[in-house]
């Protein structure tokens, strides 16, 4: 039988049934799975392999790229400096970053940056990958772009893009990269193992990410100037980029996190906890209400499917994940189902992470599985 290993109160047994059912399938390859109540850890679990060929084991200190869960901590990162007064998110983007005002974005404000309202949801074509890894270049690119549908209309996921568009905000506002102002001001604090990118002292024990089937989906079809092809050519991305030595060393901060349950839980459970963990002050419960200020709901223009998003945060919507309550509860996840939740009500973060990708827009079937027994056992 395949050994879970962690630890986790009785009343999440359900739980560990359903991980060490998928890993024993092959469902998942290797994962981790966390639930922090009340500011304390409740369950956290981990088991099966890190590599495809199964010869080396998912252990306590494994990470892997967790692709957009990372949005969730550069969100975080813009909030923080909201609840110092550096920032705020009614205000246009401009003030902040002169250079997004070019070509009809004077007006765009944070707001719809952390909302994926903007109307920029990509790089203008011909985009590879590896333009996004020439962060000041691709940046200036996309602050001279015109917005592909009306600022503040809708949701256009800003798929790769994200990090870019917050992270210069942040490095504007703060002085520091994305990525130093996450190990310096959260991830260092906090003791949590999660960096943007991946240090090379901690390549050998990252669980390459391993791709889902094909997408039965014809973007072609679509035709070149909509949206959701848009943004998925620009770039379009191979998962197994996320496995390479220049991908690990950008600074991506819409896709290229690095952690795991754990980390990923420790960090986000500051939205669930009033904004402090462990004594550390991230943030204030007033900040924290903002993430509830509805931007959009509605069939977001970049992925095609009916999405809720306060600023910085998806918001729950039955009709697009069905396992995610009402109430006050943020989410997001990664491409392949990672998923983090923050429950607000019942100061609970559920945190998932895995390397097996699974088809899917938002979250899947595993995520769903595990986040259902969780609440079910919740009451």
């Amino acid at each position: 039988m395949t050994e879970i290993h962690g630890k986790h109160d009785r009343r999440f047994d359900d739980v560990r049934a359903a991980l060490e059912k998928n890993v024993a399938s092959g469902e998942e390859l290797g994962a981790s799975l966390v639930v922090d109540l009340d500011g304390e850890v409740v369950a956290d679990l981990w088991g099966g392999f890190r590599d495809e060929a199964r010869t080396v084991a998912w252990d306590e200190h494994t990470i892997t790229n967790v692709w957009s869960t990372t949005k969730t901590v550069t969100s975080l990162a813009a909030l923080m400096l909201v609840d110092r007064g550096a920032l705020d998110v009614h205000e246009p983007v401009a003030k902040y970053w002169p250079e997004f005002a070019a070509n009809g974005k004077e007006d765009v404000e944070v707001r719809h940056l952390l909302s994926h309202t903007s109307g920029v949801s990509g790089l203008e074509r011909p985009a590879v990958v590896e333009d996004l890894y020439d962060l000041e270049t691709s940046t200036a690119r996309m602050a001279a772009q015109a917005p592909w549908w009306p600022p503040g209309t809708a949701s256009g996921y800003h798929a790769t893009n994200f990090g870019h568009l917050v992270g210069e905000v942040v490095r504007r506002v703060s002085g520091k990269p994305l990525k130093a102002f996450v190990a310096e001001e959260i991830a260092g604090p906090l003791g949590a193992d999660f960096r943007i990118g991946a240090a090379e002292a901690d390549w050998g024990r990252i669980a390459d990410v391993v791709p889902p089937p094909p997408a039965q989906f014809d973007l072609e079809a679509l035709g070149p100037d909509n949206v959701i092809v848009k943004t998925l050519t620009g770039p379009a991305i191979d998962a197994r980029v996320a496995n390479t030595p220049a991908w690990r060393r950008a600074e991506l901060g819409a896709v290229n996190g690095h952690g795991n349950a754990r980390s990923v839980a420790r960090i986000l459970s500051a939205l669930a906890l009033g904004g402090t963990v462990g004594g550390v002050r991230l943030l204030g419960p007033g900040t924290i209400d903002l993430i509830f200020e509805e931007q959009a709901n509605g069939v977001d223009l970049g992925l095609g499917v009916p999405l809720r998003w306060g600023i910085g945060y998806g918001l729950p919507l039955r009709e697009t994940v069905p396992w995610i309550p009402d109430g006050r509860i943020c989410f997001w996840g990664g491409w392949g189902g990672s998923m983090i939740i923050t429950d607000l009500d019942r100061r609970l973060t559920i945190a998932y992470m895995m390397n097996r990708m699974a088809p899917g827009v938002i979250g899947s079937d595993r995520s769903g599985t595990y986040v259902q027994a969780i609440y079910d056992a919740l009451g």
